[in-house]
C-alpha cells in the first residue's frame, strides 16, 4: 500500500524527534526526563551552573506530529523538583538510557520569580530563535538559550542590591486559623494532562477572551484587585495570563494568584489548576473557592499589592471575597445579601442574577 504524503512527513517527522531526544538524553544525562513517550512529553532541568545553582528552570515541551518540519514544540517553562524512583527507560536503538518519570513528576506551573517582562523576554528568545530555525529540530538550542538567559540572571543578581524576597512574610501557622482541622486544600497541580489536551486541539490560533478588572479591596494599605475571563482550553489560560502581565501595574503586584475551572464535555471531567505566586495556599483556596461555587470555564486572578502592614488570615478573606464578587459581577454565581461576607472596602453589591 502506498504513503500517503502526510504519512511520509509524519514518519520522517517522528524519525527526527526520536534522533533528537536520543542525542538530548546522552548530551544532558540526568538532567533529561521522559514524561510520557507515547504523547510525546518530555521535560528537562536548566540551571545557570550545573555545581552551585542560582537560577533553575524546567523546560517542558510536547512534540507535535508537525514538529520538526511545520510546526514547533508546545512549551511550558516551571520550577521543578525532580522526583525520587525514576525508573529508567531504554530508548528505541538500546543504548542512550533516559529517566521516565511518568506521572509521578512534580511541577509547579511557571516559574515564581519569571513573571511579567522577564517572562517575556524569555517566550520572545525562544520564539524569535524558532523562527530563525523553521524546519529544523530546536530543543538543544532552546536549552542553551535559557541557560544563557539564567546566567544573564545570575550576573544582573550578583552585580545588584539583594532582591527582597517575593513574599509577604506572613506565617503559614495561620492557615490552621481558616479550615477546621483534616481539611486537605486542593494542590495547584503539574501542567501535563493541560498540556496534553493542548496538544490534541492542534496550533489553530484562538482569539483573547475578554478580560474583566473588578472593584479593588483596600485593607491596612494592601490592595487586592481580581480579573475575570471566560476560558474553555489550557492555551486560552495563557493568552488570558500573558495579556494581564503586559499590563506594568498587574505585573509589579506582589502576588498574582490565579486558579482555573475547565469542563471537558467529552470526558465529562473538569482541567482545573491554580498557581500560589508566593502567596502559600492561595491558589488552593481560590481554586477550592471555584469548586465549592461549582462555576466552570473561568479563570480567576487576584492581584495583591503588599502594603507593609501583615495581615494575617484577612488576606485569604479578601482574595476569595475579591473573587466572589467578581463571579457575581459576571453573572457566574448569584448575589448574596449577607453583608457578613463582604471583606474591605468598596465592595460593589448587586442583585441577583442567574447564570
Amino acid at each position: 500500500m502506498a504513503t500517503t504524503p502526510d504519512t511520509g512527513l509524519e514518519e520522517e517527522n517522528l524519525h527526527n524527534q526520536i534522533d533528537e531526544i536520543e542525542a538530548l538524553s546522552s548530551i544532558y544525562g540526568d538532567e533529561w526526563c521522559v514524561i510520557d513517550e507515547a504523547s510525546r512529553i518530555f521535560c528537562i532541568k536548566i540551571s545557570d551552573d550545573l555545581d552551585q545553582p542560582k537560577w533553575t528552570l524546567c523546560l517542558q515541551v510536547i512534540l507535535p506530529s508537525e514538529y520538526p518540519t511545520s510546526a514547533p514544540p508546545i512549551y511550558q517553562l516551571n520550577r521543578l523538583r525532580m522526583p525520587r524512583g525514576c525508573r529508567p527507560y531504554k530508548s528505541s536503538k538500546g543504548e542512550n538510557p533516559v529517566e521516565l518519570c511518568g506521572t509521578t513528576l512534580t511541577a509547579k506551573r511557571s516559574a515564581p520569580w519569571l513573571r511579567g517582562p522577564e517572562r517575556m523576554e524569555l517566550s520572545n528568545r525562544l520564539e524569535e530563535s524558532y523562527a530563525q530555525n523553521i524546519g529544523e529540530s530546536i530543543l538543544y538550542l532552546w536549552v542553551e538559550t535559557i541557560r544563557e538567559f539564567l546566567v544573564e540572571k545570575s550576573h544582573s543578581a550578583d552585580s545588584e542590591s539583594p532582591v527582597l524576597k517575593k513574599t509577604t512574610e506572613e506565617v503559614a501557622e495561620d492557615l490552621e486559623d481558616y479550615f477546621s482541622p483534616g481539611f486537605q486544600l486542593p494542590k495547584c497541580q503539574d501542567q501535563i494532562q493541560a498540556l496534553a489536551l493542548l496538544a490534541s486541539e492542534g496550533l489553530e490560533d484562538e482569539e483573547l477572551p475578554p478580560i474583566k478588572h473588578g472593584e479593588p479591596i483596600t485593607d491596612r494599605r494592601s490592595t487586592f484587585q481580581p480579573h475575570l475571563a471566560p476560558v474553555v482550553t489550557p492555551k486560552q489560560v495563557k493568552m488570558v495570563l500573558d495579556k494581564l502581565y503586559e499590563n506594568k501595574k498587574i505585573a509589579s503586584a506582589t502576588h498574582n494568584i490565579h486558579a482555573y475551572r475547565i469542563y471537558c464535555e467529552d470526558k465529562q471531567t473538569f482541567l482545573q489548576d491554580c498557581e500560589d505566586d508566593g502567596e502559600t495556599a492561595a491558589g488552593g483556596r481560590l481554586l477550592h473557592l471555584l469548586q465549592i461555587l461549582d462555576v466552570r470555564n473561568v479563570l480567576v486572578v487576584v492581584s495583591r499589592w503588599y502594603g507593609g502592614i501583615l495581615l494575617g488570615p484577612d488576606r485569604f478573606k479578601h482574595i476569595n471575597n475579591c473573587a466572589r464578587n467578581i463571579l457575581v459581577e459576571e453573572n457566574y454565581i448569584e448575589s448574596t445579601d449577607d453583608p457578613a461576607k463582604s471583606g474591605g472596602k468598596n465592595k460593589k453589591q448587586k442583585s441577583k442574577k442567574g447564570k
